[in-house]
């Protein structure tokens, strides 16, 4: 990746939605650069979707939380995949440190996340989970 690379990946995480014409002109680039270095990005795997945010009042009344996991032994791919399959679960990160991995969670009250909770701790391979629930947003 190149500095085109990382303005463009900037212009797109602003508007994913933005017309190619806009962006080669924000970028100063041609409109089949663009395409071509979206495509690359996306063939690579650099780019892996494109998403909406919501305005906060359509998200309110949800339920939003980070848990951090730790992973017993060598078991971090299993736990993942499981978790992946959470729809629950809106992202997953690697970390270092005593967790082993970093779950965004959504869910649309606090019942579904006292099921969720319960859900994610039978899971084989976790070992113990905290949790904390996001009470605020100050940016994007």
């Amino acid at each position: 990746m190149d500095d085109l690379d990382r303005r463009l990946i900037a212009l797109l995480r602003t508007d994913a939605r933005a017309p190619i014409s806009t962006l080669a002109a924000d970028l100063g680039a041609s409109r089949a650069t663009v395409r071509a270095r979206i495509d690359r990005l996306v063939t690579d795997g650099v780019i892996q979707g494109f998403t909406i945010r919501l305005k906060d009042h359509e998200a309110a009344g949800r339920v939003r939380a980070i848990m951090l996991v730790e992973v017993e032994g060598r078991r971090t791919d299993l736990v993942l995949r499981r978790l992946q399959g959470l729809p629950e679960i809106r992202a997953l990160h690697s970390t270092n440190g005593r967790w082993d991995i970093v779950a965004e969670l959504e869910v649309e009250s606090l019942e579904a996340f006292d099921r969720t909770l319960a859900t994610i701790r039978t899971i084989d391979g976790i070992a113990n989970t905290e949790t904390s629930l996001l009470l605020s947003s100050s940016k994007g």
